[in-house]
């Protein structure tokens, strides 16, 4: 009887089906979080980069080589990016579903327009982004439009799940337009405020707060902040003083640091992205945070 036994279970786990998950590369943390809000139990979702990464300055390691091989989906920001690090990855990832063209093959910022589209195309003006502004995770709006595109772009590589996808995005809606409304309202009062900026990687959620741009820390685009930049900044600041200086959390303070005990004006650092601070477990949470420490500061 024992035998029988054993030989039924051995038969049974043989022939259990397995469940295939759909496996996602994400270049950045932000896209590993929608698609697994999207994907749920359906998706195995891997980040190429972490929250405390600047991901234009990345190596394109072996081991990301080999992730990239497994992929189903590709699932990057674009809009150059990743233009350092991504095409070398895809070449020697020899895999030919997740290239561009193909449905594998998914650029978040491809999805909606972008802001601040350069005019003309000059290397010396610093690391500037052809395509556009390409930090589109930090519009709300336009998050959703990006959602609805990569549910598709889910469904169609796995259709047996179709159903799944859909409910899963149908909830993500409505989830987000309520946190959209309630982060409006609490951000109300920061509508008219005016920040420096260490980089451009905030332009949509001040334009989103109606939060003005006075200045960036950084000469050029991609350019650390230098002593004559600095010295022409404190000049400018003391005749209008801007409310903030806002940074990444990832990004070096120094010069914001002078800047800061020089004019008195107060440095704010926020999450990049998601993981970026230990509350900061979704794309939800992320702005929760975000937020929360730019009226606190208020």
């Amino acid at each position: 009887m024992k035998l029988l036994a054993v030989v039924s279970i051995s038969l049974l786990l043989f022939t259990s089906p397995t469940i295939a998950k759909v496996n996602v590369f994400a270049c950045e943390p932000e896209w590993k979080s929608l698609v697994e809000a999207l994907g749920g139990e359906h998706v195995n979702a891997y980040s190429a980069t972490t929250a405390f990464q600047d991901p234009h300055y990345i190596e394109a390691r072996p081991s990301l080589i080999a992730k990239t091989r497994r992929a189903d989906l590709l699932v990057c920001t674009g809009a150059e990016l990743e233009i350092g690090w991504l095409p070398l990855l895809l070449r020697q990832s020899g895999n030919a579903s997740i290239q561009e063209n193909e449905a594998g093959f998914f650029l978040a910022a491809a999805q909606v327009e972008r802001i601040e589209i350069p005019t003309e195309l000059d290397r010396s003006h610093g690391d500037i982004h052809a395509s556009g502004n390409p930090h589109v995770h930090w519009d709300p709006y336009r998050l959703l439009t990006i959602a609805e595109s990569l549910s598709k772009r889910l469904q169609t590589i796995d259709s047996e799940h179709a159903v799944d996808y859909q409910q899963q995005l149908n909830t993500f809606v409505t989830q987000w337009k309520k946190n959209i409304a309630r982060w409006e309202a609490q951000a109300s009062q920061l509508k008219g405020k005016q920040v420096i900026v260490y980089h451009k990687n905030w332009s949509y959620l001040l334009n989103w707060l109606q939060i003005e741009n006075v200045g960036d820390l950084e000469p050029k685009p991609g350019i650390p902040p230098t002593s004559k930049h600095l010295a022409n900044l404190l000049n400018k600041v003391r005749s209008n003083k801007p409310d903030y200086i806002l940074m990444a959390n990832y990004q070096s303070d120094k010069g914001a640091r002078w800047l800061s005990q020089k004019s008195d004006i107060p440095v704010i650092k926020l999450p990049f992205t998601v993981g970026g601070s230990k509350p900061v477990k979704d794309l939800a949470s992320l702005y929760d945070e975000a937020i929360a420490i730019l009226t606190r500061a208020h």
